[in-house]
């Protein structure tokens, strides 16, 4: 049976199975998040400009975007390279499961290269919408961690890649994965709580008042936005706006945005009010409270501002958690490392500073790739060379 799962034959089908579901996970990505889709229906793919459904011969993994140079062929409107990319990234990635648990493995291990696409579909996902919107789907890693407690029962390759897998029994796997979901999910959690309490809010103070208003969406891709007309350190006497996105604003529902100043104007109709506070769905000012929907305008100046903001999204802990429960709890201290550097890595080229928001989920999710695909070799590499460093008769100083 081992003679037969090396043929070469299985890389080719992993490669096209590969392919094939992440034609199916560019469905997922756009449709999951979006409110009114379903990734059921409609059935088939459709074009996102003009809408008209493509046909299954059109519809061939990464084969139809390079016939058709990239373009829809109803409208020849541009189909983005990340829709092909998300095809052969998921076919590259199960390809190389399959080949390092099965064809070039003794003994093989055919489950963990099945867990190894399992966990690389979720991360996809996850890394893409989290990217896209900044949301973590949560229901996923909900999902994914049940599916790595169970692989780990069934072959604990994947998660003691620096380990001895083959010497463990079932029950150790599981322990090993529950060990990793546990301080991945548990630990960042950690993290989380206490940078909303470090940093949970950023507070503004001017000597003399800035303007201020809602801006309403000019499209359904855009939120409802606060601006605040900030002095431009560049040049005196010239403002520019600082927007926040609604949902960035209030990423919780405790979230309050306070605003202490004068010249508050509701509908256009000037208030008597020198305080307001702004949650998601409410206003309240002069002991009122007032629906954001049906207000039409608010504007007005500013002495004061604390705007909430978020240190590190919800969605992340369970995101590592997920990955703890397939890689074990070794490869979530090294993933978290890894996921830092790598958005470091991103942050300064991309000139992104501090305060402004990133989504973290897919730099987890290339952490928990790096220890997979080589990571636990830099590991085992370190810890031995610490243990020889303080044992001289090893060849240590």
């Amino acid at each position: 049976m081992e003679d037969i799962l090396r043929l070469p034959i299985w890389c080719y089908c992993m490669f096209v199975m590969g392919a094939c579901i992440g034609s199916y996970l560019n469905v997922v990505i756009y449709r999951w998040p979006r409110e009114g889709l379903s990734v059921t229906e409609p059935a088939r793919s459709f074009c996102p400009i003009c809408r008209r459904d493509i046909p299954w011969f059109r519809n061939i993994p990464i084969v139809t975007w390079i016939l058709q140079r990239g373009k829809c062929a109803e409208c020849r409107a541009p189909i983005a390279f990340r829709y092909v990319f998300v095809e052969i990234l998921t076919a590259v990635l199960f390809l190389i499961g399959w080949y390092i648990f099965v064809t070039s493995r003794a003994p093989i291990s055919p489950v963990a290269a099945i867990l190894l696409g399992v966990l690389s579909v979720l991360l996809i996902c996850i890394a893409w919408i989290d990217a896209d919107l900044m949301v973590v789907p949560v229901d996923f890693c909900w999902w994914g961690m049940v599916a790595g407690l169970l692989g780990a029962c069934l072959d604990p390759a994947l998660v003691a890649l620096d380990g001895e897998p083959q010497l463990m029994h079932w029950w150790q796997g599981g322990v090993q994965g529950l060990y990793g979901m546990a301080l991945g999910w548990g630990g960042l959690a950690l993290v989380v709580y206490l940078g909303k309490k470090l940093m949970g809010i950023k507070r503004f103070e001017f000597s003399q008042a800035h303007e201020w208003y809602l801006r309403e969406p000019e499209s359904e891709e855009e939120q409802l936005c606060f601006v605040l007309k900030m002095p431009r350190e560049d040049m005196e006497g010239e403002f520019e706006e600082d927007t926040y996105a609604w949902g960035d604003l209030f990423f919780r529902d405790y979230d309050r945005l306070e605003i202490e100043g004068h010249g508050i104007l509701k509908d256009g109709e000037r208030t008597r009010a020198t305080r307001i506070v702004i949650s998601r769905e409410m206003v309240q000012m002069e002991g009122e409270e007032y629906s954001i929907a049906e207000i039409k305008s608010l504007e007005g100046k500013a002495t004061r501002v604390m705007v909430p903001r978020e240190a590190m999204g919800d969605g992340d802990p369970p995101l590592l958690g997920l990955i703890g429960a397939f890689i074990g709890w070794h490869g979530v201290v090294f993933a978290l490392f890894a996921a830092c550097i790598f958005a470091i890595l991103w942050a300064i080229p991309a000139r992104i500073g501090f305060g402004r928001q990133l989504p973290f989920g897919p730099f987890l999710a290339l952490g928990g790739a790096a220890w997979i695909f080589g990571g636990w070799s830099l590991w085992e590499w370190y810890f031995e060379s610490l243990a020889g460093f303080g044992n001289p008769e090893q060849g240590g100083r």
